[in-house]
């Protein structure tokens, strides 16, 4: 039900319920058949200062909606289940400890001794590390791609979701069986596939040497490896809370006579705005953390085109841990920043 009012006193309750008998519509000396989508010509006779309030059972429906769709990286909301079983047998302690351990052992010790290794001569070589013009270009370059995918893919994922949710097409299946390619894809064989169509002897290669626009081994090379890689992350993350919203909203506001614009900026925005949030920071994390495409593609030129993570393993390669452990320190505080955003959108999303 939406309620549409002109002025704090003045308020038209439509619902899209079918009945048996027309409805009274307050305060407007006009009869809105219930078999029937209002006309347009029904808010047209109210002022046009007309604007759409969402009644509690529209709300409701919203959050349920947020909290039930995911994509492939999973809900966007903390789990809701009830409250689990005591652990009070022999057996269950140990599997609590087995998983403990296992997390100790795969994840808390090896970023812990990142961090110690990183530190293990004092700040001041930690410094002069992160100081150096190979690392810093290393930094550029990963913002840069950062930069450059996050906000293509998040156009591309919002307009490619609405498109497959809203419409019915041939080859709807292989449509969205393209965008999981790049899960399925490794990431190695995406750098090459890229260096086999743009490089000296590609596809492409006579209009490259023409044009004298370098792609392979170069910045424009990287970008399109990191847009292949993060593509699929906010399309996916969308398509199952377009499928499950309601319409109700869009159709209201398109009789009223909102542009698909108005309607997509004032009704569809809000309803999907935590579950873009969460594909747009999976795409940004992947973005600063790819390292196979962009190796294949970037030939891993120091000072030129390394990004952080082909820094880490350079530096490694060459016996210096302090600036690979330095660098993966920073990495590595990019990821709690990224998930610190990431609680905050599911926080939100309650």
């Amino acid at each position: 039900m939406l309620r549409v009012c002109a002025s704090p006193r003045t308020c038209v309750q439509v619902t899209h319920h079918r009945c048996n008998r027309p409805q009274k519509v307050n305060s407007l000396s006009r009869q809105v058949q219930c078999d029937r989508t209002p006309s347009a010509s029904t808010f047209r006779s109210a002022p046009n200062t007309l604007h759409t309030k969402s009644a509690p059972p529209v709300v409701s429906r919203r959050r349920h909606v947020i909290q039930n769709a995911g994509g492939p990286a999973g809900g966007i909301t903390k789990s809701k289940g009830g409250k689990g079983k005591e652990v009070d047998t022999l057996g269950k302690k140990l599997l609590v400890g087995v998983a403990f351990g296992y997390l100790a052992l795969v994840l808390v010790v090896p970023t812990l001794n990142v961090f110690v290794q990183a530190f293990s001569k004092g700040i001041g070589p930690f410094i002069a590390n992160i100081t150096e013009p190979d690392f810093l270009q290393a930094v550029k370059m990963t913002l840069l791609l950062s930069a450059v995918a996050v906000p293509i893919n998040t156009v591309f994922g919002v307009t490619s979701a609405i498109l497959i949710s809203r419409n019915e097409f041939p080859g709807k299946l292989v449509v969205m069986s393209m965008l999981d390619l790049p899960f399925s894809i490794s990431p190695v064989v995406t750098g090459l596939m890229l260096v086999l169509l743009y490089g000296r002897e590609g596809w492409f290669a006579p209009l490259i040497r023409a044009t004298g626009f370098n792609i392979v081994f170069a910045f424009p090379g990287m970008a399109l490896a990191t847009l292949f890689v993060t593509m699929p992350f906010v399309v996916r993350e969308l398509i199952p809370i377009l499928d499950t919203m309601d319409l109700a909203e869009e159709e209201a506001a398109r009789t009223m006579g909102a542009t698909d614009w108005q309607v997509f900026w004032n009704v569809t925005l809000p309803n999907i705005r935590y579950g873009l949030l969460y594909g747009i920071i999976l795409t940004n994390a992947r973005a600063m953390g790819e390292f196979g495409a962009v190796s294949v593609i970037s030939g891993n030129i120091i000072g030129k085109t390394q990004t952080l993570t082909l820094f880490v393993e350079g530096a490694y390669k060459e016996y210096n841990t302090e600036a690979a452990f330095s660098a993966a320190v920073l990495l590595s505080f990019l990821a709690v920043v990224t998930l610190f955003v990431k609680g905050k959108v599911e926080e939100s999303a309650e």
